[in-house]
């Protein structure tokens, strides 16, 4: 485990910053364990919140954030803690480097405030890079297949590009519920495409 941060930095003590979440209130157990490791660790403050890694804001992580200050480090339990993709830890670390903040991953005893832990990340960050490009090249291969074998669509049309389709139902008289129904597209999407048709 990487040791406690304890010296001073222009006239102030630095500081562990610890977060902590989970994605459900079931997680309880995780999310307590995650509360002690951080505290254990030495971490000073604690910021923690149990909400989704997916769409939900993550309110106190952005308050770790801005609470940390040059020369603190900001601590987690796991990577997967921290960040929901390899786009939003790029982003989490960049935000943390600019700020002079170190991050401690306790899991994998990363500490970015030794050479190591710098090292570590940046070939972390790299593999993550190369998976991240093998997998559009293989997007980018399957596509090209698709296409030399006519089976490729590409994207569904969207309700703008059924314009016609709707005034002329609408013409015919069928009812929006009816002509969204029959096109496949919403009710509001009908109600917008008539409105901009006049």
């Amino acid at each position: 485990m990487c040791p406690t941060i304890s010296m001073t930095h222009v006239g102030r003590q630095l500081m562990l910053i610890g977060y902590a979440r989970t994605s459900t209130l079931e997680q309880q157990a995780g999310y307590e364990a995650q509360l002690r490791d951080l505290q254990s660790h030495g971490c000073e403050k604690v910021f923690s919140e149990q909400v989704s890694s997916i769409n939900a804001r993550r309110t106190e992580l952005e308050r770790a954030i801005e609470f940390v200050r040059d020369g603190d480090s900001l601590v987690v339990t796991k990577l997967d803690r921290l960040a929901r993709s390899v786009a939003d830890w790029c982003q989490i670390v960049a935000r943390l480097e600019t700020k002079k903040v170190g991050l401690i991953i306790l899991g994998m005893n990363v500490d970015t405030a030794t050479p190591t832990g710098r090292l570590m990340l940046n070939m972390l960050g790299s593999i993550a890079q190369f998976e991240r490009e093998l997998m559009l090249e293989r997007q980018r291969e399957g596509i090209a297949k698709a296409k030399a074998e006519h089976k490729f669509k590409g994207r569904a049309p969207t309700a703008r590009r059924k314009t016609s389709e709707v005034v002329s139902m609408h013409r015919a008289g069928k009812k929006p519920a009816e002509i969204a129904k029959a096109i496949g597209v919403g009710r509001s999407s009908v109600y917008r495409i008539l409105a901009e048709a006049g």
